[in-house]
């Protein structure tokens, strides 16, 4: 089965994001595929390199990065959110790509699934 994954919620404000991450995690350990991952709203703050948790914190972007560089998944920022959040190329974390909402609609017709996280 192919998945898409929807990411709306950001790395700090709850624990969709890491659900998401997890989520992604157990279809690449599975037998199915995964399409891309899309990050929306504040989603967004998922990319950005800047971000900076505390020691005590899992590092989110670090690990959507690790998941991006080294399983070649599929990271794709909205830019019209990103802008409005201040997610740029300039400070977008390794592994992430800008682009645009058709990305999701795409991710969404060549997907058997697509998962949302957040509201």
């Amino acid at each position: 089965m192919k998945f898409a994954i929807l990411v709306n919620a950001g790395p700090f404000s709850h624990r969709a994001a890491d659900s998401a991450l997890a989520f992604a995690q157990a279809v690449l350990a599975s037998e199915h595929e995964l399409v891309r991952v899309f990050f929306y709203f504040d989603g967004v703050h998922n990319a950005n390199r800047l971000a900076a948790p505390s020691s005590d914190e899992r590092n989110l972007v670090r690990a959507w990065s690790r998941l991006g560089s080294e399983q070649g998944v599929d990271l794709v920022v909205c830019i019209a959110a990103g802008l409005r959040r201040g997610v740029r190329e300039a400070n977008l974390a390794p592994g992430f790509r800008i682009s645009g909402l058709g990305q999701l609609v795409e991710a969404g017709i060549l997907a058997d699934r697509l998962v949302t996280f957040g509201a």
